[in-house]
């Protein structure tokens, strides 16, 4: 086990322990909020809940949660859903790499332990996507098995009560937090008090404008004590994600239908079907332009030229004005340029995966969010046209 003396930090006394955790759950019995997730103790669900919850809001998880359940309702449901399907229930929901591992653990379920959700810490976090955190929820809320659940919240309020002198954002220091969280859990009601340390470093303790005053637990909280409140928890900058030039085509056939792609699976975004994008710096490159930047007529010669030559497709070019569409992903930053236009002859000879669609029938398709206000900025702009 580590020596939480060598981080500078001293464990309380049994006595001490003890009524913090008396006090943290009178503290949840009272206030705890009303969740879906919270009213079973069924681990496909719990797990569900979980993996939604990370990077999302509860309000935002609570309708995807129940829409996901009633389209997969068993473990064998997810593990044979098809993509497209998939996607869908995820369908705004972002990191989507989150479900796709989930259906792959779904399958490992069926495969590697004939269809039941595996029972222990080590059995839950073998599973595809699940990491200690995760494992760590499951486990204490499905199985109450005293296994901390130790997310940026938790480190946040631990950070707080023992003036722990660390970056929370640094993955190599969450093994002090894990450490700190195996004494202090509760063992009789593990996933009480885990769901507990989450409620409030949501809320009260959160990040950003904390109430520390109206914290359960502010007399164990050293840096309440002791004035240092503004201190902790230690956090340095995130790296600013890179900004991305993008262009995307907006091609519609005689039949008003619009041009789709669905992109590989091994790009960001793949299995999303979207208007065709390409990157500017890639389209500059492709026809060695290399100082179009000064010039945007020409740059946008290569750009139509660029659509013409991938998609096979010689579309009428229209004049119309679009505001950029911006998109922020953890690591990038999208600026989306649209350019449109229609073609006479929609055969489609490319080698890429496109359909035409209709916009009435865009609901069949998966769209991440940048699709979505892509087709917003361009009914925006109908909107607008319109005398």
């Amino acid at each position: 086990m580590l020596n939480l003396q060598d981080y500078g930090i001293t464990m309380w006394e049994k006595d001490k322990i003890a009524a913090f955790r008396r006090t943290l759950l009178h503290w949840y019995d009272q206030e705890k909020r009303d969740l879906p997730w919270r009213r079973t103790t069924n681990p496909y669900h719990i797990w569900i809940s979980e993996i939604m919850l990370q990077q999302t809001q509860v309000q935002t998880v609570i309708p995807y949660y129940e829409r996901f359940l009633d389209w997969f309702p068993q473990v064998a449901d997810l593990a044979h859903a098809p993509e497209e399907k998939l996607l869908k229930a995820w369908e705004g929901l972002g990191y989507y790499s989150r479900v796709r591992n989930m259906q792959k653990a779904a399958q490992q379920i069926m495969d590697e332990h004939q269809g039941h959700f595996p029972s222990t810490y080590e059995g839950i976090a073998s599973l595809k996507g699940i990491g200690p955190y995760t494992a760590g929820a499951i486990a204490s809320i499905a199985f109450n098995l005293p296994e901390p659940a130790v997310d940026g919240n938790v480190m946040r309020v631990m950070a707080r009560l023992f003036e722990v002198d660390y970056d929370i954002g640094n993955p190599k220091n969450r093994k002090i937090f894990q450490a700190i969280m195996e004494i202090l859990i509760d063992p009789k009601r593990p996933g009480d008090f885990n769901q507990a340390l989450m409620d409030l470093g949501t809320d009260i303790e959160s990040a950003k404008n904390p109430r520390p005053d109206e914290s359960p637990i502010r007399f164990f909280s050293a840096a309440y004590l002791h004035g240092t409140m503004d201190k902790y928890p230690i956090k340095l900058p995130k790296k600013k994600p890179r900004p991305l030039h993008i262009q995307a085509f907006i091609i519609r056939n005689e039949q008003g239908q619009f041009l789709l792609e669905k992109n590989n699976a091994g790009r960001l975004l793949g299995g999303f079907w979207s208007f065709p994008i390409v990157e500017t710096n890639l389209i500059s490159k492709q026809l060695d332009l290399f100082e179009t930047d000064t010039n945007h007529v020409l740059e946008t010669v290569s750009q139509k030229a660029v659509f013409q030559d991938t998609y096979q497709l010689m579309p009428q070019w229209s004049n119309a004005s679009f505001g950029p569409v911006k998109h922020t992903f953890s690591h990038q930053k999208w600026t989306i340029e649209l350019l449109a236009g229609h073609v006479s002859q929609p055969t489609l000879k490319s080698d890429r995966q496109l359909a035409w669609v209709a916009l009435a029938d865009f609901d069949n398709y998966p769209f991440a969010t940048p699709q979505k206000k892509m087709v917003q900025a361009y009914l925006n702009h109908l909107e607008n046209a319109t005398p």
